[in-house]
């Protein structure tokens, strides 16, 4: 706006940009700043890409992402590109139900042991009311599970220490296929997972049937462990 003022100053009132410039008080530098820089259309399909795939992501958390995979940007520069996309995260409204004419698509059988795994929770409640949960964990070829942890909560650090342990024991896989729950979408599991060149996959919202490996197990895990 002050540029715009100092414009119009010169050219309707015939005003020297000196003068102009002291009557809006901005720097002389201010107005004869002209933008250099020029955009990289991939930065911004990128950003669109990433903020597709990781909907619980802000500008901070895509911001790292693009730095890892070689793009040279600030957390300003991410926030202006964020905001032009209109990619702001979106407070829920209600739960949104998927309608049951909807296609299955067949899951991709993985071709051998440790190359995707499938995590989820299952949670229910002891004789005194208290809740509790587990962390169930397939493996998508063997379909064993290589561990189950139980506690009364299981937050995301709580979800890497199973991972590195399962690591130290020589199970560590290529991918994870997982939902857009709060524990997997943490700040210390995608650090984990980047550290270790793991893959996380991330299920559309409402789909779990891309996770049926998992929904499987958690239906007769609750049969012969909840009842």
């Amino acid at each position: 706006m002050q540029r715009q003022a100092v414009g119009v100053m010169r050219s309707e009132a015939a005003v020297s940009e000196r003068r102009a410039c002291g009557l809006v008080k901005v720097h002389r530098a201010t107005c004869r700043y002209r933008r250099r820089r020029v955009e990289d259309p991939r930065l911004r399909e990128r950003l669109r890409e990433l903020a597709a795939t990781r909907r619980r992501f802000g500008y901070r958390r895509l911001k790292i992402l693009l730095k890892r995979e070689g793009f040279a940007v600030n957390h300003k520069r991410v926030y202006r590109l964020y905001v032009e996309e209109k990619l702001g995260l979106r407070r829920k409204r209600g739960r949104r139900r998927m309608p049951t004419t909807a296609a299955r698509v067949p899951l991709k059988l993985p071709g051998r042991p440790d190359e995707v795994w499938t995590m989820d929770f299952t949670q229910d409640a002891f004789a005194s009311g208290r809740k509790f949960r587990t962390l169930n964990l397939m493996d998508g070829f063997t379909r064993d599970a290589p561990r189950i942890e139980v506690d009364t909560s299981l937050p995301g650090q709580r979800v890497v220490r199973v991972l590195e342990e399962l690591k130290r024991r020589g199970r560590k896989p290529e991918a994870i296929v997982i939902d857009n729950g709060t524990e997997f979408t943490s700040p210390v599991v995608d650090q984990w997972a980047y550290e270790n060149q793991v893959q996380l996959h991330f299920i559309t919202p409402g789909r779990s049937m891309e996770t049926g490996f998992i929904e499987s197990f958690n239906g007769k895990f609750r049969d012969e462990c909840f009842r």
